[in-house]
């Protein structure tokens, strides 16, 4: 059983609001992922942003130290243990350099997301990285109990496997063992962690880079994914839902004029603006939902 919320702002005037609507939607759902949490936010850069969490004593400076020289006009925003690097560098040189260092963990990259997450109660982990205090368009989190693979940081949620897109899942895939050797045979796709919505992850984004729209990536997803599962997938547009053809994994959407919200259960949604006059639904199975992505 894990949380999984996802926020989407059409009206810009709750845009400095998102990270603390987001802040109590995750707190809400923090009784049903109590090993780890994490979120992404995106915000619109002309530049390039990598998230790092910093390893044990690794500082900063340390950090600046094995950058300087190989990431250009690089600025830097530290929050807790993790830093974002903001740098006009392109992804295919920068990426296999950061996965190099081993003191840090690449978490996220694109010229929206920032990816925060961690160990921990899902109420600390918000707290830790004051996710209240953040803006931005929208947003997905994650609160995880985990089930088939090692509680780390890189094994929390979200998994960011390609440009600004990222997944959390509810849920469990039964062939993803499978599907994640083909996907390093056949695409070159190395993963991360054992975690089974990481493969998920980098299915979705194989399949974007192939030419799919994220809507035909997740149909797809329906005959080539076996399993129960509710996904969110944020790009840097927007984000969509789906739930398998079965839907034993809970979801619920709520609708304004201002806004879109999904949780895994409704409580995470009744704390936001003008809530009592939003049309809410259950996500019909098999059926793909998205917005602006």
């Amino acid at each position: 059983m894990c949380g999984i919320v996802g926020i989407y702002l059409k009206n810009k005037k709750y845009n400095k609001q998102l990270g603390k609507l987001l802040t109590g939607m995750m707190n809400n759902m923090a009784s049903r992922g109590p090993d780890s949490a994490g979120f992404a936010i995106y915000n619109k850069s002309s530049k390039f942003k990598y998230t790092v969490c910093l390893q044990n004593n690794f500082e900063l400076k340390d950090l600046k130290k094995l950058l300087k020289n190989k990431i250009a006009n690089a600025k830097y925003k530290v929050i807790s243990d993790h830093v974002v690097i903001e740098s006009s560098s392109k992804p295919e040189k920068t990426i296999p350099f950061l996965k190099s260092i081993k003191q840090i963990d690449l978490v996220g990259y694109g010229k929206s997301i920032e990816i925060f997450k961690q160990v921990g109660n899902p109420k600390d982990v918000v707290k830790k990285f004051s996710l209240d205090k953040f803006s931005g368009s929208h947003a997905i989190g994650h609160t995880r109990m985990a089930t088939e693979s090692a509680v780390t940081t890189l094994g929390a949620h979200p998994f960011n496997t390609g440009s600004d897109l990222c997944l959390v899942h509810n849920g469990s895939l039964s062939n993803h063992n499978d599907l994640r050797k083909w996907l390093f045979k056949e695409k070159g796709i190395v993963f991360q962690t054992e975690n089974d919505s990481e493969v998920a992850a980098g299915y979705i984004s194989y399949k974007m880079e192939e030419g799919l729209s994220l809507k035909e990536a997740l149909e797809n997803a329906l005959d080539d994914l076996d399993g129960f599962y509710t996904f969110a997938v944020g790009t840097k547009n927007g984000f969509a839902i789906l739930r398998d053809r079965i839907a034993c994994k809970p979801a619920v959407i709520a609708e304004t004029d201002d806004w879109v919200g999904m949780a895994s259960e409704f409580r995470a949604l009744s704390r936001l603006p003008n809530i009592s006059n939003a049309n809410v639904w259950e996500p019909s199975p098999g059926k793909v939902y998205s917005w602006g992505a």
